[in-house]
């Protein structure tokens, strides 16, 4: 059984760097990770690329060829892609034994995990070829500083989640460029009835009723919740992967290793 984490968020979200900071990490714990470029928009890597989409297409020759935009472009390389499950993708997929774990780095366009069935279609694929899939997506922490834009931030993971159908670990990358952190367990612990208030305030009279549904689906019902990660920290980058690997079951059947104190994240998660 293969293991595979599909990185999605916004443009700007961090996905890249993300994927460079766990590779460094995996390097000095003496664990294997190969990281997949899934953006045919991509130019530079600050992590060795084990599988490119770009091999397979290319999105300056699709702009130049079919007259497309760099948005309409990138559409047209991912259904490409889709095309070519059963061929391309499973040849580079030959070359990973089954217990290997694979980082999909993936473009940021929000139509491609939110409605489109291509990433959904590529999860499916990855699951037949026996892969435990979980779905790791980051949000801005910018988004943590105001209500709206926590509530707007939810609503995307949420329809990332509803489309995708897989295991979704969310979280809240840069915080390591967070100034002011002092709001910060208002958004990771919200308190439904504070979050209404707020959005009520924001909001005309007329939109009470749907506040008061968004807040119930993100406070209440426990729907969205996030991790925050600032990548400047082992601990911090650890324990999001400890959570991350509790999702896709991996090392499972590993001897249970006992760790030091110094590694002990304790109930709330590393110090940020």
């Amino acid at each position: 059984m293969g293991y595979a984490q599909l990185v999605i968020g916004p443009a700007g979200s961090g996905k890249s760097t993300y994927c460079s900071s766990l590779y460094e990490h995996c390097e000095t714990i003496g664990r294997t990770m190969h990281i997949v470029n899934l953006d045919p928009a991509a130019e530079i890597f600050n992590y060795p690329v084990a599988m490119d989409i770009r091999e397979l297409v290319s999105l300056e020759n699709v702009m130049e060829e079919l007259k497309l935009g760099p948005n309409g472009a990138l559409m047209y390389c991912m259904e490409y892609l889709e095309d070519s499950l059963h061929d391309w993708v499973d040849e580079e997929l030959e070359n990973y034994r089954d217990d290997d774990y694979l980082i999909f780095d993936c473009p940021g366009q929000i139509e491609l995990f939110t409605h489109v069935p291509v990433l959904k279609n590529f999860v499916e694929h990855l699951k037949q070829k026996n892969f435990n899939v979980c779905v790791v997506y980051l949000l801005d922490s910018q988004f943590i500083t105001d209500v709206t834009k926590f509530i707007s931030g939810c609503m995307s993971s949420l329809a990332a989640m509803i489309q995708l159908e897989l295991p979704h670990v969310n979280i809240l990358s840069k915080m390591d460029l967070l100034q002011d952190k002092s709001n910060i367990d208002d958004y990771l612990n919200p308190e439904p009835r504070t979050l209404l208030a707020e959005l009520n305030e924001r909001m005309g009279p007329q939109y009470a009723k749907l506040n008061k549904a968004l807040i119930e689906m993100v406070g209440e019902y426990g729907m969205v919740n996030f991790i925050p990660i600032n990548l400047r920290k082992e601990k911090s980058i650890q324990y999001v992967l400890s959570q991350i690997d509790v999702c896709i079951q991996f090392g499972e059947d590993a001897d249970v290793k006992i760790r030091d104190d110094d590694e002990d994240f304790g109930d709330d998660g590393p110090d940020l």
